[in-house]
């Protein structure tokens, strides 16, 4: 958190208001306070500020602590506390915290606003621009939207700054830089300074023209030894929450794991397996366990999460939820790929060097292997298909355990047909008859049902025949982007 007594001192030694600050006495508008949430998180972005700031108890012209007379934290809209008031009307990616402090025994309100990330911030889905000391509505300003976007497209989540103006002692305090090195299989340099060039040259740290030293955005969530020590990054913990039966009437435990992915994500897929069913079958020398879902597809389904989720959407971050026969990972944001293309397309990421680090430390497979894991461990189970689901603003990987074909759904028997043909393709094999029932665990008597299965797939054009004039019998089968 800033030095909020500090913060504000320092606005008030410049000779006027800013774009990316504004003075105010005791006028709580609420229309007014989310137009320059939207005004001025733009402003902080074109102007390349981590964070705008609105003050109230200070004169606008002399810029003397004058005092106001409410309490940020306690405004309501009606019968709604006002920020989530406001956060209804603004866009996803609007992130602002309300604070108080008391100077010269006044109270001083303040607002901090982050940067716009990802695209502008929006009020009442328009968005706002400050010109000088007015909020105005961006569009009237061609030129400055146009610089606006080329400064937002630019910047990514993970270069941008989680704290700043640290001593290096400090910096490395609030990092778990050991398991980075554990990772790579190297002995930890022995010396700060060394420490230090290596985490500089992997951005996880930037040492600043001062000397002093931010930590990243990449570095914090990453490898935070709490996350709590960065604010706007702990709203992206990672929850585990177990239930009770099929729903999500009675929760049995909750777990917000409050460290950065890297340190956390041994812990987090080991806590997942000891709460999933598990029973032990006896070798001829040896008791092996076995789980209801393959530990590879659980382990790359989390990893995705984390990597590929819109970091744009405040106030939630990737949840894992366990119910009696299945395992629901949501995640912020979208794909940017076709789910129908999730298997043989290399994904795309919003965080690409997040997901690189995460690959250089063996947390996540190769770039393009993830799914294909996934979709084969479910396979040799003889699982259902895991499923993916698209909302406005999350994405749900949804993971089964064992279900008999006759219980399965009709889309269901589909989805898992159609990625079974996505895999046999990947490698170089088509799908059959007898393939998809090996990969449903049926026996040969059952040959009928899968041709149904097949024949429907066919008239929804997610397969087609490889050859159409082939046999009936010898018939094989690849996606319909083959």
């Amino acid at each position: 958190m800033e030095n909020l007594v500090l913060l504000v001192n320092e606005l008030c030694k410049y000779d006027n208001e800013a774009e990316w600050f504004e003075f105010k006495h005791n006028n709580y508008d609420p229309k007014m306070i989310g137009k320059d949430i939207s005004a001025l998180a733009n402003s902080a972005a074109l102007h390349e500020k981590r964070c705008a700031y609105m003050i109230w108890g200070v004169n606008d012209k002399t810029h003397e602590i004058i005092g106001t007379d409410k309490d940020l934290q306690n405004i309501k809209q009606g019968n709604e506390e006002l920020g989530n008031w406001l956060r209804s009307l603004l866009s996803k990616n609007a992130d602002f915290e309300f604070h108080s402090v008391q100077m010269n025994n006044k109270n001083v309100g303040v607002l901090i606003i982050y940067r716009a990330v990802n695209q502008t911030v929006t009020f009442e889905k328009i968005d706002y621009i400050r010109n000088g000391s007015y909020t105005k509505k961006l569009n009237e300003f061609p030129a400055l939207q146009a610089k606006l976007w080329d400064r937002i497209r630019n910047t990514r989540f993970e270069e941008r700054f989680a704290v700043e103006n640290l001593e290096l002692s400090e910096a490395l305090s609030l990092l778990d830089y050991q398991v980075y090195f554990d990772l790579k299989k190297e002995k930890i340099p022995s010396t700060a300074e060394n420490i230090a060039f290596y985490l500089c040259e992997e951005e996880i740290i930037i040492k600043q023209i001062n000397g002093l030293y931010t930590i990243t955005n990449m570095g914090a969530i990453l490898f935070a030894k709490h996350l709590e020590s960065f604010p706007r990054l702990s709203r992206k913990a990672i929850r585990i929450v177990q239930y009770e039966g099929n729903n999500k009437m009675q929760m049995l435990r909750e777990n917000v794991v409050n460290q950065g992915y890297v340190v956390a994500f041994e812990g987090i897929i080991k806590y997942i397996e000891a709460l999933i069913p598990t029973h032990e079958t006896i070798g001829e020398a040896l008791r092996e366990k076995e789980t209801a879902y393959p530990i590879l597809a659980i382990r790359e389904s989390v990893a995705n999460a984390l990597i590929h989720q819109d970091f744009s959407i405040t106030g939630t971050g990737p949840v894992v939820e366990i119910f009696d026969g299945r395992i629901e990972i949501t995640n912020p944001g979208v794909p940017l790929v076709d789910v129908y293309r999730i298997v043989d397309n290399p994904p795309k990421s919003r965080n690409e060097k997040l997901a690189s680090i995460m690959r250089e430390l063996r947390i996540c497979e190769e770039l393009g292997t993830g799914w294909d894991k996934i979709v084969i461990s479910c396979e040799i189970g003889q699982l259902p298909a895991p499923k993916i689901n698209l909302y406005d603003d999350n994405t749900k990987v949804t993971l089964f355990s064992e279900m008999p074909f006759i219980n399965l759904s009709a889309e269901d028997r589909l989805w898992a047909c159609y990625l079974h043909a996505c895999i046999k393709q990947v490698q170089n094999e088509q799908l059959t008859n007898k393939s998809l029932r090996e990969r449903f665990g049926l026996k040969e008597h059952s040959s009928a049902s899968v041709s149904r299965v097949i024949k429907e797939a066919v008239a929804k054009k997610i397969i087609k025949p490889l050859d159409p004039y082939t046999a009936p019998r010898y018939m094989s089968y690849v996606p319909f982007w083959a």
